[in-house]
C-alpha cells in the first residue's frame, strides 16, 4: 500500500493505531469529524463528517487502502446511529468505489452477533444476531462490504472486534480481548493478503475462554500474540465488583443485551 486512509482517528482504537501503524505504513492520512489536538508535524489529517458524501470523497482521493474505524462506537439513539454508521458507512464504501480504492478494512463488532449465548462457540458463517442498534449498524456494514466486494470487486475485510485494550477488564473480556498489536496484524492481512476478496474475521487474541472459532483468520496467516489467561486474576477480581446481570451474563454481548431488554425469559 503506497497510501492508506484511517477514519475514526480520534477514537480509542484510532488513537492507539496512530502510534502503531506508522511503523508499518509510511504514508497515512488520518481523518475524523474534527481536527485532533495531538497531531505530529508530519501527520496528514483531513477532517470529514462521514454523513457528508462530498467530504468523504475528498478524504478517500488518492489512497489505495482504507481502515474504516469511523462512526459512533457505542449504543445510541437511532438518529445518531443512522447518520454516523449507516449513512456514513454507505458514503465510505461508495466513495471508495468511485475513487478506485483497492481495499477496505471495516471495523465491525462482536455486537453484530451479541445475542448468541456464551455457551455456544460460533464461527463467522452464523446468521447475525445484533444486540443493539449499534450492532445492527455493524451487521449492515458487513452486508454493504459484501455488496461492494462481489458486485464491484473491492477487496473487503470485516473485523468483528472484541474488546481492544492492554488487558481484559472482566470475565466477559477474558473471552473477547484483543491486544492492540494483534489488531495491527489483522489490518495488515486485510490490506495486503493477495487472496482477500471478502472475508470476516474475529478481531480477538489467543484467549483460552474465547467463544469464537477464528479459523478463518488463521487460514490467512493470523497468529495472535496476546493471551488473556495471563490477566485472569485481575479480570476476575474486577468481575467480583460488578453488579449481577442475569441477561447480560447469558449472552456474548453482555450489557448491550440486557440494556432495554424486555423479552422475558423466553430467549
Amino acid at each position: 500500500m503506497e497510501k492508506i486512509l484511517v477514519t475514526g482517528a480520534a477514537g480509542g482504537i484510532g488513537s492507539r493505531l496512530r502510534k502503531l501503524l506508522p511503523a508499518v505504513y509510511k504514508n497515512i492520512r488520518w481523518s475524523d469529524i474534527r481536527k485532533l489536538d495531538d497531531l505530529g508535524s508530519k501527520d496528514e489529517f483531513m477532517a470529514a463528517d462521514l454523513a457528508d458524501l462530498a467530504a468523504v470523497e475528498k478524504i478517500v482521493a488518492g489512497v489505495e487502502g482504507i481502515v474504516h474505524l469511523g462512526g459512533y462506537s457505542v449504543e445510541g439513539p437511532w438518529d445518531v446511529i443512522h447518520q454516523a454508521n449507516i449513512v456514513g458507512c454507505y458514503n465510505l464504501f461508495e466513495a471508495a468505489y468511485r475513487a478506485g480504492v483497492k481495499r477496505v478494512v471495516f471495523a465491525s463488532s462482536n455486537h453484530a452477533v451479541g445475542f448468541y449465548p456464551r455457551n455456544k462457540r460460533i464461527g463467522v458463517d452464523v446468521t447475525t444476531r445484533p444486540d443493539s442498534r449499534y450492532g445492527v449498524s455493524k451487521a449492515f456494514g458487513e452486508a454493504l462490504g459484501a455488496l461492494y466486494a462481489h458486485k464491484h470487486g473491492l477487496r473487503v475485510t470485516c473485523l468483528r472486534i472484541g474488546n481492544f485494550g492492554d488487558a481484559p477488564l472482566d470475565r466477559r473480556r477474558l473471552a473477547i480481548w484483543l491486544k492492540p498489536e494483534d489488531m495491527v496484524q489483522l489490518i495488515r492481512i486485510g490490506l495486503e493478503h493477495r487472496d482477500i476478496q471478502f472475508e470476516i474475521f474475529y478481531a480477538v487474541s489467543d484467549n483460552a475462554d474465547s467463544w469464537w472459532d477464528n479459523s478463518n483468520a488463521q487460514r490467512f496467516g493470523y497468529k495472535p500474540q496476546g493471551r488473556s489467561e495471563e490477566f485472569r486474576d485481575s479480570a476476575m477480581a474486577a468481575q467480583a465488583k460488578l453488579p449481577n446481570d442475569p441477561i447480560g451474563d447469558r449472552y456474548q454481548g453482555g450489557p448491550y443485551c440486557s440494556d432495554e431488554y424486555d423479552a422475558g425469559d423466553g430467549l
